[in-house]
């Protein structure tokens, strides 16, 4: 495909996406639909759609609809592209523009539309960030970087560096973290290097591996990773503890693949339903990756912004103080309870760690720390807890 005929690719799908279909449905169905497109041609529209995604709001503007011919004439127009050279109407290229696209040019407000934010959201991400909401607005609107977690339980930094080098993956040790990779070149042929498929490496966030970093893990007996999702975080605490380690998700299927990630990766995980929890318990450590809105790795999932409501804010709230209720009375007298969020919002952060230490007086924080989006990672906020009085291991 022509990078024009990309771009025309893009507004049929980003047309789909706005008019409720879930973006990776309607990149499946246009696959499907579209036997001729090889796996770059398939990639590159990824990146257009998602691209466009992040910068919704200001790419309107410039492109003067909010529609997904709309959405891509403003994006070409913020890169200082020529767009009359891909709107031609040629071959498979988009329609030529009109005299009234060519007039509906505009600059964003500044503000929520230039930093691509929903308006009701824009005054709490600033009361969050303070003087530092624009610039990471504006992180959020490119790409995050592909970063690899190194499993020390098989292989030191520099083995698997060497290792992906000799399939063509270009990565880099990146001080966010002590196990992190900074893939430069090849991350699209990841999951087919043998240092991906025996192990010896996991996709995960440079900010995630940076809370693994923070954590005290106990070197002996039981953490439960209560909001276990994919496993990530449990396999990363197994590399680095002997303890056992315990795996809990309300949504089971989530964990679906964590028994076959374990295996590669060379360790053990239990994995608990809800019912088993209590016969378990209680545990040395109890991490609470809680379930939030994202907002600190609104880059990777830029629909997940658009589609947050104050109504939705407030739910997670109310589940994030629950969890961590449920998790303070599954903690050893002498252990330790772990809050953890991918959000930059104080309202999922610092705000549930202070309704936390209102509800139980009988715990204190000993630690908490937030990261913003950045070159090496997204946003995270973690906090720990432990009762007053006890010394932590």
């Amino acid at each position: 495909m022509t990078p024009a005929a990309r771009v025309a690719a893009a507004i049929e799908v980003l047309d789909q996406i706005l008019e409720g279909t879930p973006a990776e449905k309607a990149l499946t169905g246009w696959a499907r639909r579209s036997r001729f497109a090889g796996s770059g041609d398939r990639a590159a529209l990824r990146d257009l759609v998602f691209d466009a995604l992040r910068r919704k709001r200001s790419a309107a503007a410039m492109g003067g609809a909010m529609t997904g011919r709309g959405l891509m004439l403003g994006l070409l127009r913020a890169e200082g592209a020529d767009a009359d050279a891909v709107f031609t109407g040629q071959g498979h290229a988009p329609a030529a523009l009109d005299p009234d696209e060519l007039s509906a040019v505009r600059m964003p407000d500044a503000g929520a539309e230039a930093c691509d934010m929903p308006d009701w959201l824009w005054p709490q991400f600033r009361a969050s960030l303070g003087e530092m909401a624009e610039d990471v607005a504006r992180t959020l609107q490119a790409r995050g970087p592909a970063m690899l977690r190194v499993n020390l339980r098989k292989a030191s930094l520099a083995t698997a560096q060497r290792a992906l080098a000799d399939e063509g993956v270009v990565a880099e040790p990146d001080p966010i973290s002590s196990t992190s990779l900074h893939v430069r070149t090849g991350a699209r042929k990841l999951a087919q290097t043998q240092a991906y498929l025996t192990g010896l490496v996991e996709l995960q966030d440079g900010a995630s591996q940076a809370v693994m970093d923070e954590l005290g893990l106990p070197e002996h007996g039981n953490i439960l990773d209560f909001c276990a999702g994919g496993g990530g975080k449990a396999l990363a605490m197994a590399a680095r503890s002997k303890a056992r380690i315990w795996a809990h998700d309300l949504q089971a299927s989530r964990m679906k693949d964590l028994p076959a990630r374990a295996e590669r990766a060379g360790v053990q995980i239990g994995i608990l339903d809800p019912t088993e929890l209590a016969d378990h318990a209680p545990f040395d450590l109890v991490l609470c990756d809680a379930p939030c809105s994202g907002s600190g790795a609104w880059r990777r999932a830029p629909e997940a912004k658009w589609a947050l409501t104050a109504e939705r804010l407030a739910e997670l709230t109310r589940i994030q103080d629950a969890i961590l209720d449920q998790a303070a009375a599954l903690v050893t007298a002498n252990g330790c309870l772990a809050y953890a969020t991918c959000s930059v919002l104080e309202a999922e952060n610092e705000a549930r760690q202070a309704a936390f230490l209102a509800r139980l007086p009988e715990w204190e924080c000993i630690a908490a720390r937030r990261w913003e989006p950045g070159l090496s990672g997204d946003g995270f906020f973690l906090a720990q807890f432990r009762r007053h009085g006890i010394s932590i291991f």
